[in-house]
């Protein structure tokens, strides 16, 4: 009953983030106009596209270099390979099931030193991370050209964050739930086997979430930390560069820009599908005081371009992984 009802759940979670995504997609492109959209297509620099797509990818090696650096402590049979497939193979999930992808790269990493609690420990550490990286990028692009954005940033995001309170507030209650219930957890952990099992799984997750205090050479990890975002604020601003309308773009642009775009994959749709589009639609209407097709053009290209780069990736490492495992049995079995 139990399984009955929790696939029941998952269905209608996604049939609700399928449906978020339609709507979405539905009011990015309303209204718009094909053939100046089309006009703008054609009139792309595609020699800054190819450098959006190197970018995409370096980004890609520097997140695999990264993770492989927070698993190896715990196990260090694991290797770059494998954590560049199972990033890719997740990252592909991600574009079908909206937080499939997390779940699936824990698992691909998974071994008999490294539980699945520990591994999505350390996947949990990356995605702090990568909360930090946000928040730092915005402050960062505010500090060095509020001239720029400091009136989009106060009227588009710091008026409706500060008009809709009770949802911080809100927040804020349901951590100090999860703090007490963990608390619980752990203090009738000897009473039953159930929350003895709950503890477990939670030591475990600790353990993959503290493996920051187990990296050897921290400095390296930081690098690789800084050099995805420098990789996602060029990839923005190689798009900027490649539509003519917004050529005029500076570096700070695409920092800024990046930085609401990340915003976007917080919207549980597969792949920030329509999210993404509607945000960065209307921030560059607001910016830089683009058409809604130039706005539109320019999510287009970002997010698709991106999205064939993975699933290329992932479709790659998935069949590396098949023809691996292949041999490994094959060489078992001799």
């Amino acid at each position: 009953m139990c399984l009955v009802n929790k696939k029941l759940l998952n269905i209608l979670k996604y049939m609700l983030s399928f449906g978020l995504a339609a709507v979405l997609v539905y009011l990015a492109f309303r209204g718009i106009d094909w053939k100046e959209f089309l006009a703008g297509l054609k009139a792309t620099r595609w020699g800054w596209v190819i450098l959006f797509i190197v970018a995409g990818y370096l980004a890609l090696v520097f997140r695999a270099l990264r993770w492989t650096q927070l698993v190896h402590p715990l196990d260090n049979s694991i290797h770059y390979g494998r954590v560049w497939d199972a990033n890719n193979i997740g990252g592909m999930a991600s574009i079908a099931l909206p937080g499939s992808g997390d779940l699936l790269r824990t698992a691909l990493l998974t071994t008999e030193k490294l539980p699945y609690q520990t591994v999505f420990g350390t996947v949990m550490m990356e995605r702090a991370w990568d909360v930090l990286a946000i928040v730092l990028m915005f402050v960062v692009s505010l500090v060095f050209a509020w001239g720029r954005f400091g009136g989009f940033f106060v009227d588009n995001i710091w008026h409706p964050i500060a008009a809709h309170a009770v949802i911080l507030w809100g927040l804020a209650a349901i951590l100090v739930l999860v703090i007490a219930a963990l608390v619980l957890i752990r203090k009738l952990r000897n009473r039953s086997k159930f929350f003895g099992r709950l503890n477990d799984t939670l030591e475990g997750f600790l353990i993959g979430f503290k493996t920051f205090a187990l990296i050897k050479n921290k400095l390296l990890f930081l690098f690789y930390s800084v050099m995805i975002w420098v990789m996602y604020m060029l990839m923005s601003y190689f798009i900027l560069k490649s539509i003519p309308q917004l050529s005029g773009a500076l570096m700070a642009d695409g920092l800024f820009v990046a930085s609401l775009g990340n915003v976007a994959s917080l919207v549980p749709v597969p792949g920030g599908i329509g999210a993404y589009h509607y945000l960065l639609k209307l921030s560059l209407m607001g910016l830089y005081g683009t058409t809604e097709e130039i706005g539109l053009l320019f999510a287009t290209l970002c997010h698709e371009l991106h999205a064939v780069l993975v699933i290329v990736l992932g479709v790659w490492s998935y069949v590396m992984r098949i023809v691996i495992l292949k041999n490994r049995n094959a060489s078992k079995k001799n």
